[in-house]
């Protein structure tokens, strides 16, 4: 199989997940499984995909939804470029079957699946799907996604809802234990703040300026990105000595299932793992859309509030991040209501649904 998608961990992880459950399943079959990720040079992929030990190879691409004449051209460059390499990986390999999980990387990779005749199963992980999945939905064998809220967008005769697929960690976890390897009280409130693989900014200046007042309601754990961990540490050490110990601040989290279980309030951007992780940690959580060339969070956002599992704060509103926060570390009803909410929402299955659908449409090929 032929895994391809990355640039951020909500398209890095569900592959990963299913890696793991395609392991499973044709061990289980008596079958054995070669994999091969495709992805783009200088991103989190790079880093993540082999320290699971999967072969990992590069293409070029690059987003076409830009601002600049010039830099649409040469990603349109960086797009027929890929295609040849991807060509070029795929005849060799030869796949039985391609999975893709969005983004810019998986379009070379989907276009030449589809021209080597390779089964090709998509997965949408969003609620909306960008340009890429929309182009890469016509070349689909199999489309899949998240939730039935995404169906209006895709072609409904090949589309199944899965659920997101998430790390087996997630089911688990244990919260006694993740708050002891934190240093973290059992029976203290915790706050879980995280900007996702990439961090976010905004998000962490909002946490920094609130810091004192959040401190004295709960203990705070700042996954802040790795770009923004100095100056929050700097900002840290500054919190009052009897807050200090209470403010955990990360660059990164690889155990992020546990810190999640952890967590009595999550708060972070609205990507496309917050559709998965968070309902699977069964946290409440404060969701933070944001905005990038013309793509928003804003649907994802929209979806978990709408279930009332999340509050959403936008972008323009940070200024009462804090506020929000305090109010519902003392609503304990709300923060319960919120939990079953998001719990609900939680598929077990996903990861093991992909994979069978990928096992299924490699056979068919074959037959």
């Amino acid at each position: 199989m032929v895994l391809a998608g990355g640039g951020t961990g909500g398209h890095v992880y569900p592959n990963l997940s299913v890696a793991r459950a395609l392991g499973e399943e044709l061990t289980a079959r008596g079958e054995t499984l070669e994999l091969l990720y495709i992805g783009i040079r200088g991103r989190v992929d790079e880093v993540i995909v082999p320290q699971e030990g999967i072969p990992f190879r590069t293409v070029s691409a690059g987003p076409l939804r830009v601002g600049s004449p010039v830099s649409f051209v040469m990603n349109v460059a960086r797009l027929k470029i890929g295609t040849l390499q991807s060509l070029w990986t795929l005849w060799r390999f030869k796949p039985d079957a391609v999975f893709a999980t969005g983004g810019y990387t998986s379009v070379p990779v989907g276009i030449a699946s589809r021209a080597l005749r390779r089964p090709l199963v998509v997965f949408l992980p969003d609620v909306r799907p960008g340009w890429a999945v929309r182009l890469l939905s016509r070349l689909a064998t199999v489309m899949t996604t998240t939730s039935d809220a995404a169906l209006a967008s895709l072609p409904e005769k090949k589309t199944k809802i899965t659920g997101y697929p998430v790390r087996p960690e997630f089911w688990s976890a244990r919260r006694d234990a993740a708050r002891a390897s934190l240093g973290i009280p059992a029976d203290a409130k915790v706050v879980l703040v995280t900007g996702a693989s990439l961090g976010a900014r905004k998000i962490n200046e909002a946490v920094v300026e609130a810091a004192p007042r959040l401190l004295r309601a709960a203990w705070l754990v700042h996954v802040t990105g790795r770009n923004d961990e100095t100056w929050v540490r700097e900002r840290r050490d500054a919190v009052p000595e009897d807050l200090r110990e209470r403010y955990v601040v990360r660059g990164y989290i690889s155990n992020m299932a546990e810190t999640m279980v952890a967590a009595d309030l999550i708060v972070g951007r609205a990507g496309a793992s917050v559709l998965g992780e968070f309902p699977a940690a069964g946290a409440p959580a404060i969701v933070v859309p944001g905005e990038y060339d013309g793509w928003s969070q804003e649907p994802n956002a929209a979806f978990l509030e709408e279930r009332g599992a999340a509050a959403t704060v936008r972008n323009a509103e940070l200024s009462r991040l804090g506020d929000l926060i305090v109010e519902l570390l003392a609503d304990e009803e709300r923060r319960a209501r919120m939990g079953v909410a998001m719990r609900a929402l939680a598929r077990p299955d996903a990861a093991r649904d992909l994979a069978r659908t990928l096992i299924d449409v490699s056979k068919k090929k074959a037959a």
